[in-house]
């Protein structure tokens, strides 16, 4: 089964564009232009993505060319969402920490094959699910440093030193940031039937291949969240990941 462009394709996809706008409305959230803007990168963003896709395929240093550019616009977008651009850095070694070792494991085992058509949709669904955890975790420690700030000062006069003040706000907010995947994990075959399981069902594969392809995708996920969350988290303590009006006031 294949979903080919066509004039069904765009019929569908304006209408439900239509139907999001308007909930939107009679919603009253105002996110109609964003959401508008969105759609229209996402069409745009995914045609220059599948011209791309298609050139460095079949080589695979092209592949691992767009992997990283696809990692750093995953950087520069975790940054951005967390208010910290100066930051990039110890963001992109928080994500690198979380990615690296599942592509490790997946292409060391041989459970990919170490090819572009194999590697780009992998690496490219981890990236993205350990960018939205950095959002998620640098967010929630973000507000509560900021909400936080006398406790963190009580903390510094009881004798503390500031990552552990820092620590001791931020430590018990960090798994929000994972709950997301975890209950994707968990009602995964129940109440969802992921992109994975989806795109290799739709490519012509059995059902077993593609429950197999999506658990794989999905402990790569549970593995790079976590991982990702916990470095970012003491990257925050040290004071390396912070925004800049969070740097001001974080002081000894």
């Amino acid at each position: 089964m294949t979903i080919n462009p066509g004039w069904p394709v765009g019929v569908a996809l304006v209408v439900l564009l239509a139907v999001a706008l308007a909930a939107h409305r009679v919603s009253g959230y105002g996110l109609e232009r964003p959401s508008l803007v969105a759609a229209v990168r996402a069409v745009a963003q995914l045609g220059v993505a599948a011209m791309l896709i298609t050139a460095v395929i079949e080589n695979l240093w092209l592949s691992v060319l767009l992997v990283l550019a696809m990692f750093s616009m995953g950087v520069a977008t975790t940054t951005r969402r967390v208010e910290a651009p100066a930051a990039w850095a110890p963001a992109a070694a928080s994500m690198a920490a979380g990615i690296l070792p599942v592509l490790v494991v997946v292409l060391g085992t041989g459970t990919i094959p170490l090819k572009g058509i194999a590697l780009i949709p992998v690496a490219g669904i981890i990236v993205g699910n350990a960018m939205t955890a950095h959002t998620l975790v640098g967010r929630r420690a973000f507000a509560a440093l900021r909400e936080e700030h006398a406790q963190y000062e009580a903390l510094l006069s009881l004798g503390l030193l500031p990552d552990q003040a820092i620590t001791e706000i931020i430590h018990r907010r960090a798994p929000e940031a994972l709950l997301p995947g975890l209950d994707q994990v968990k009602t995964t075959g129940v109440v969802t039937l992921p992109g994975a399981f989806i795109g290799v069902m739709l490519g012509g594969g059995s059902p077993v291949q593609a429950a197999t392809a999506q658990v794989l995708v999905l402990f790569g996920i549970m593995a790079a969240q976590t991982v990702t969350v916990g470095v970012a988290e003491r990257l925050i303590a040290a004071r390396r990941l912070v925004t800049p009006d969070l740097r001001t006031a974080l002081v000894d």
